[in-house]
């Protein structure tokens, strides 16, 4: 058991640890990118390891492949998803006229039928002053940028630092876990109990963020190879983004859908185009739910849907943009220990059912 004093210390270390996190955040960003790397390429290093390789070795030949496979991929993708979205900006404004004048019309006169209101032209300026906002804020972002030669040293530093902090987390994987262990202030009873519950979290957490990567891959090639064969000049932009946001239930195939949709509208003029594209999301969608989802990602997590998009909004809620990213595996985290106390307190309860 632990004492009064134990436990105020606990307590305090806790606090002081959570503001050193955030006065040092800019300093750790690095840290968090090479653990996180180290954590999921361990694996892989382990495995070459087991034919004779040296460990220091295995962890460079990895992270070299790794960094190959990344740089490919960005040369590979970059320079058409650059040119896509010009293209896509250009015809911002014809696609803005297309809705205002097709769908927006249609919308307000559900509306008067319903006896509600609805304006068409204050619609569409809220929309185009929602998007000139939205590029002024970018020109902002990237003028700041460019003028401030401490975040461009930063982003130099970081490139560096990377690599060379992933290497020797990936060689001292096992040392690192076994030293950690020892800086546990429990019991130790108590101890291997939060150890078990870690490693619980770990292989959730590792599960889940691997496979849901997986099914973004996934639901991106698929979305960019079908609207490739309608002849969509945005294809692979539309494609990239509806995997990308795919990680939200239901987020990537509503947002990707609609945007494909206008912008085939749009560029063909043409019924058989729109159903098209309507035909590639429903196979995108019978793939999820058949194959991608099934096989990559499971019940990882153990939420409802329903429960996915609650922690997903309560996040984007709480911490706006980077509370969406976390509100998944932060709710991987909270299932297990949730869990855990299901078993301890209600050894007759829900074991193994979804939450």
């Amino acid at each position: 058991m632990m004492t009064d004093s134990q436990r105020w210390m606990v307590f305090v270390g806790i606090i002081i640890a959570a503001l050193l996190v955030y006065v040092l955040s800019p300093v750790l960003i690095p840290f968090v990118i090479s653990f996180l790397l180290a954590y999921f390429l361990d694996p892989v290093v382990t495995r070459l390891q087991r034919f004779h390789v040296p460990r220091i070795v295995s962890a460079f030949i990895v992270f070299i492949l790794a960094v190959i496979v990344i740089v490919g991929l960005l040369l590979v993708l970059i320079p058409s998803l650059e040119t896509q979205l010009v293209r896509l900006i250009t015809n911002l404004p014809h696609m803005i006229d297309w809705v205002s004048q097709n769908v927006l019309p249609r919308i307000s006169s559900w509306f008067a039928a319903a006896g509600g209101s609805f304006s068409a032209e204050n619609a569409r300026d809220l929309l185009l002053q929602h998007i000139q906002s939205g590029g002024g804020l970018v020109k902002a972002v990237f003028t700041t940028v460019a003028h401030s030669g401490y975040t461009i040293m930063e982003v130099l530093l970081n490139i560096i630092m990377i690599p060379v902090v992933t290497i020797y987390l990936m060689y001292d994987w096992e040392k690192v876990r076994t030293q950690g262990k020892l800086y546990i202030p429990l019991s130790a009873a108590r101890r291997e109990t939060m150890l078990s519950l870690l490693s619980e979290c770990g292989d959730r957490l590792a599960g889940f963020i691997r496979g849901q990567l997986l099914v973004m891959i996934g639901l991106g090639f698929v979305y960019s190879l079908g609207l490739s064969i309608v002849g969509l000049d945005v294809a692979l932009l539309v494609g990239v983004m509806s995997g990308i946001l795919s990680v939200v239930p239901y987020l990537g195939f509503i947002t990707g859908i609609l945007v494909a949709l206008i912008a085939a509208a749009v560029q063909f003029h043409s019924w058989y185009y729109i159903i098209g594209v309507l035909i590639v999301y429903a196979i995108g969608e019978v793939c999820e739910s058949l194959v991608f989802s099934p096989w990559f990602v499971g019940d990882r997590i153990g939420l409802h849907p329903v429960a996915v998009i609650f922690a997903v909004l309560v996040g984007g809620r709480l911490f706006g943009f980077v509370g969406v990213l976390l509100a998944l595996p932060v709710s991987a985290v909270l299932m297990v220990f949730f869990r855990h106390l299901c078993r301890k307190y209600f050894p007759s309860g829900v074991e193994g059912e979804q939450v």
